[in-house]
């Protein structure tokens, strides 16, 4: 399945704009500036110049993208949702020695259920809402629900992230079937079928079939050497005394093909296990100790005859900013579901280009804020209550059948507590508390675009303590506090991942500051990224960027990713230097010039 393909860079960029319109239409090939801005400009930071972005309908269509660009010597850096957050899915700035074809694979939906739905096979453009909506009828859930699904997230992106969620039991997402092309040393691009599925011999007939779902059950293999999730997560997390983190992107253990492969290959499909959809019961817990939280979550990790569903922690802080910033997104999603928000986010982006023109920035979330500015809050009066009494607040999820199990264990704890409370939600209050959680998670942008003249940026990191660490509250020293707007810390606390935003003063530099925090984390002996991927933002550790080279040898997918050479064949360029706050974080690339 090998099509050996010249390298060759001195294909002109009309020849090569002429082969892509012809596998895709002249209507799918974008190369006006504003047309391309929101693939190549990503949803929290990264932006860069491209030669085109082209929108594949088919799979095979975008296997004829991926020939031509790759014999025409191009970079190919593969998109779907464009949700990341830390760039990792658009060009970063310039300094790269080809042009960039951006190809955005949103257009290639498909979601096909095997066995009843316990698996499913998705395509590139399938997202975590559209997988959720299908299996909801089967009583099956996916790895994810809401939080990256929220806003339009894909499935394919996830596993090439390792994103890990906030469901306790699956850990990250994990696949060892997948169908994926590669560029082989000797520049040969190569389609690998290790679905597990019978479908041909010819990368034309495999994505055929593929696409229609032109195959039986007897052609689908169920090998139990290749897994469809994380086998090991469960038991990994419930070893609270280990002294090292439960998940984090550069494990090398979760590092398999497509698994972690930060688009260095280029994906058609994955399967996929699915999960039973279970009832369930919400605990909104509250402190001042941090001590209680830490033996909340080793007793429900160790003792509970199953693990909880889910755990997610908010400091004080995140609330109310969340509650402020982040009540457009509650109320949409709210509202109208989730499957209306990325609409909502390509309107907003269109709109934030036009003025951007004319040198205006910011225009809609100032908009946006003023309007909810003057809105009710919308989040159970009970949580409220709980927001004036205690600064940690967890939310714990429990399947009903270790609801009672639970239910006792916190009111013993808390039994007379001068630290902390609970009370038990009702299933709109469990809802809403869970949906404000991940309303946070963009709150600290709101919170920038809306307050330009005090903040220079947002430092943003996903840390990953280890399993044995009971000091998980931070204490910044005196200088790097002084520096700070505001600080937000959220996560998934049973698995010891913490979301850590810092609104950073105008006139600081975030360079600076990111690696201030570098060091404090090395010295706690953390890990991070710990779900987001490194992107354009962090360093991928030696084990990972090795991992990168040997999926792609010759650097042709998404060069650069965690700071890793940009040139051609891994080369150092001469003025490569130590890692810095990547072009285009905090003012915008300038627009490139549409190609002839």
């Amino acid at each position: 399945m090998n099509a050996s393909l010249p390298s060759s860079p001195a294909v002109p960029r009309d020849v090569l704009l002429a082969q892509l319109r012809a596998a895709v239409g002249k209507a799918h090939v974008l190369t006006d500036p504003q047309a391309t801005r929101r693939f190549r400009r990503g949803h929290r930071t990264g932006e860069g110049p491209v030669l085109a972005v082209v929108r594949p309908g088919t799979l095979l269509e975008q296997w004829r993208v991926l020939q031509a660009a790759v014999a025409a010597g191009r970079i190919v850096i593969l998109q779907a949702a464009n949700t990341g957050l830390t760039g990792g899915s658009t060009p970063d700035g310039t300094g790269y020695d080809r042009e960039i074809v951006l190809v955005n694979t949103l257009r290639v939906t498909g979601v096909q259920v095997l066995g009843g739905g316990e698996q499913v096979v998705c395509l590139p453009g399938a997202t975590l809402d559209r997988l959720e909506q299908v299996l909801a009828p089967l009583g099956r859930e996916p790895h994810s629900v809401i939080g990256s699904s929220c806003i339009g997230a894909s499935v394919l992106g996830g596993i090439c992230n390792n994103s890990g969620g906030a469901l306790v039991r699956r850990g990250p997402a994990y696949t060892e079937l997948a169908l994926y092309a590669q560029v082989r040393e000797d520049g040969a691009l190569q389609l690998v079928n290790h679905l597990g599925i019978a479908l041909g011999s010819t990368p034309e007939e495999i994505l055929a079939r593929l696409q229609s779902g032109d195959y039986t059950a007897a052609d689908v293999a169920h090998d139990p050497g290749r897994a469809a999730s994380d086998p090991r997560y469960a038991e990994h997390v419930r070893a609270v005394d280990a002294d090292t983190p439960a998940r984090f992107n550069a494990d090398p253990s979760r590092l398999f093909e497509a698994s972690g492969s930060a688009g260095k290959l280029c994906l058609f499909a994955v399967r996929l296990d699915t999960f039973p959809r279970e009832p369930s019961t919400v605990f909104y817990i509250g402190s001042n100790a941090p001590e209680d939280l830490t033996d909340v979550r080793r007793h429900l990790l160790t003792r509970l005859p199953r693990l909880p569903i889910a755990g997610e922690y908010i400091h004080r802080t995140a609330y109310d900013i969340g509650e402020r910033y982040g009540k457009d997104t509650f109320l949409v999603i709210d509202r109208f579901g989730t499957a209306r928000v990325p609409a909502a986010f390509a309107l907003k982006s269109r709109i934030d280009g036009f003025f951007e023109r004319f040198g205006l920035r910011g225009v809609t979330d100032r908009m946006i804020q003023a309007i909810t500015d003057r809105l009710p809050s919308h989040l159970p009066p009970r949580m409220r209550q709980m927001r004036e009494r205690y600064e940690h607040h967890l939310l714990v999820r429990v399947s009903d059948d270790t609801a009672q199990a639970t239910r006792d264990f916190l009111a013993r704890h808390f039994g007379g507590s001068a630290t902390g409370g609970f009370f038990e939600c009702d299933a709109e209050e469990g809802r809403r508390a869970f949906l404000h959680r991940f309303a946070i998670a963009g709150a600290a942008i709101r919170y920038r675009e809306a307050h330009r003249a005090r903040v220079e940026d947002i430092v943003a990191l996903d840390v990953a303590l280890r399993r044995n660490d009971r000091e998980w509250v931070e204490r910044l020293p005196a200088d790097v506090e002084a520096d700070v707007v505001h600080k937000l810390y959220y996560g998934h606390f049973f698995c010891h991942v913490f979301h850590q935003d810092y609104i950073v003063k105008k006139g600081v530099d975030p360079v600076a500051m990111e690696h201030r925090m570098w060091a404090l984390l090395d010295a706690r002996r953390a890990e991070y990224p710990a779900e987001h991927n490194v992107g354009h933002l962090y360093v991928a550790k030696p084990a990972l960027a090795d991992f990168y080279r040997r999926l792609d040898p010759t650097n042709t997918f998404n060069p650069g990713i965690g700071h890793t050479p940009r040139l051609r064949g891994w080369e150092p360029a001469c003025c490569d230097a130590p890692p810095a706050w990547p072009a285009g974080y905090s003012e915008p690339v300038p627009e490139p010039a549409p190609p002839q």
